[in-house]
């Protein structure tokens, strides 16, 4: 007769039970092979990086990845589950900067690419033992004794070789964009790398006077969270059909929005006029700071159709530098970009009054500079979302700067139609955060200015800049004219291999590693 179950002793008894049968009579290996000719499921197994250790949130996520398996197998389906390990990235570069009691990329050049590299591949399978009776223990069949492995030979050159595929076609490319950057960690993330990193923030509320070249005591009121990108302004947006007013406010005018006169003004005032944003174009003002040459036109109004009247003035302030919208304004209307940030998140030298200082430290110093020169309308705080390294937890600057990125925009459309598709649980996730995702997806920013990762199989021309993207080891062998059949394919042994351009020059591996995400999304190919 059945006997219950009657305590947790004995439900931890009958597991162990069921666990120890598995082991010793193998029964994972022989459920694959009683249906070796049985329909196949495809089944990827989404690695997990093991130079850390599993906790409670990965028993979950595991769970999941044993149960759609199982069902299939129980279903006579023949389910192979080929375990994975992630080896590159951030994730394992910070574990080794925050071993060695580093701060940022100048303190691994100066440790050298090498044993750096070296540390982090020793870290990769740290805790791999512990991952291994992690899934053990929650009756997870996964086969962990053939993994595959991202940081090997094999699995790197696949890779190079859909690059390779992404080039030809004319998916790959370098580009000037303004793309989310961590100053910490020296490099570009990709839109889903954001999207993992909002955290609740706080941020000035600033509101500027611009004022009028050709009218006395007449400014522009601008709104913005980021007064460090005020030294980098080229020109004020406004929306062509919004209706602008003209108020009149303790012996000055003021240029705002009429839908936002309200919010954003302090104390008593009197409308003179209002007028539409198109009849502002072309308008002048004295630019804030003057700390960079300038070779072009700029200081004045232009019109732009991502200009709303939801928050601060309706009139936006534009740095190309620092944002994407901002650096496409730029573009049409040939105005300058001026960097006055340098990749650590500090002032150049030409910024010279807060020079060498982290941007946002810096906020407060251009607040009181603006007060003291009668700039400074309204001071606040203002709570938000903000994008953070979702690694490092740095806030995410937008800076301008050139980087490698895939064409995923090319096929937005095909990617949206293939997600309707998709039986999505809970089904909200196919329209909402997942498709909205799709809908609004931008290029894949793929390029890391950083050490540990698959490198970029792109080689350049020192003389004419040629460039030429690279599918194997034999392609490779075959431009340098020697055997590469020992050649560690990861920085700095990768970079030491050029080759001849027909020009003349030298053709030399450009810096960057790829987003290992990539690396990641490569493993039903690689």
């Amino acid at each position: 007769m059945f006997k219950p179950v009657s305590s947790k002793v004995d439900w931890l008894r009958m597991e162990e039970g069921v666990l120890r049968f598995w082991q010793e009579h193998d029964i994972f290996r022989k459920s694959l092979e009683q249906r070796a000719d049985a329909p196949r499921f495809v089944f990827y197994e989404g690695p997990p990086t093991a130079n850390g250790r599993p906790h409670v949130g990965h028993v979950e996520t595991r769970v999941m990845k044993d149960l759609i398996p199982r069902y299939h197998t129980m279903k006579g389906r023949y389910v192979l589950r080929k375990a994975g390990w992630d080896c590159h990235g951030l994730p394992v570069e910070i574990e080794i900067e925050k071993e060695l009691g580093f701060e940022g990329k100048q303190a691994i050049e100066d440790y050298g690419v090498a044993p750096f590299n070296e540390r982090c591949r020793a870290s990769v399978f740290r805790y791999v033992d512990e991952w291994r009776r992690l899934s053990e223990r929650i009756g997870m069949w996964i086969d962990l004794d053939d993994p595959y492995v991202t940081m090997s030979r094999p699995y790197v050159e696949s890779v190079w070789w859909i690059l390779q595929q992404l080039w030809q076609r004319g998916l790959l490319y370098q580009g000037y964009k303004v793309v989310p950057y961590c100053w910490r960690c020296g490099t570009a993330l990709s839109d889903h790398e954001v999207a993992q990193g909002y955290e609740e923030a706080e941020d000035p509320s600033v509101y500027v006077r611009f004022r009028l070249v050709d009218r006395t005591n007449t400014s522009f009121l601008v709104w913005t969270t980021t007064p460090w990108t005020l030294p980098a302004n080229v020109a004020l947006a406004v929306g062509a059909d919004v209706r602008y007013a003209v108020v009149e406010q303790g012996g000055e005018r003021l240029i705002l929005a009429e839908a936002l006169l309200e919010k954003a003004l302090r104390g008593e005032y009197r409308v003179v006029e209002t007028v539409l944003g198109r009849d502002l174009v072309g308008s002048r003002y004295e630019p804030l700071y003057r700390f960079l040459p300038v070779d072009r036109d700029y200081a004045y109004v232009v019109a732009a159709d991502f200009v709303s009247t939801e928050d601060g003035t309706g009139i936006v302030h534009i740095a190309p530098a620092f944002g994407a919208d901002d650096l496409s304004v730029g573009q049409k209307h040939n105005l300058p970009v001026l960097q006055t940030v340098d990749p650590a998140g500090r002032f150049i030298e030409a910024v010279a009054p807060w020079q060498g200082m982290f941007v946002k430290d810096a906020d407060p110093l251009i607040e009181e500079d603006l007060k003291q020169r009668g700039f400074l309308y309204h001071l606040g705080r203002y709570q938000h979302t903000y994008p953070f390294c979702w690694r490092c937890h740095s806030p995410l600057l937008y800076y301008a700067k050139t980087t490698w990125l895939v064409r995923t925009t090319a096929i937005r459309d095909r990617l949206v139609a293939t997600n309707q598709e998709i039986n999505w649980y809970p089904e909200h996730i196919k329209d909402g955060r997942f498709g909205n995702w799709l809908a609004n997806n931008v290029d894949w920013a793929l390029g890391r200015e950083r050490y540990w990762g698959t490198p970029l199989p792109v080689w350049q021309c020192d003389a004419c800049r040629e460039q030429v993207a690279l599918g194997s080891v034999a392609e490779l062998e075959a431009r340098a004219g020697r055997d590469l059949k020992d050649l560690d394919l990861h920085r700095p042994y990768v970079d030491e291999v050029t080759f001849p351009c027909g020009c003349g020059g030298t053709m030399r591996r450009v810096p960057e590693v790829i987003d290992t995400w990539f690396d990641s999304g490569s493993m039903p190919v690689a």
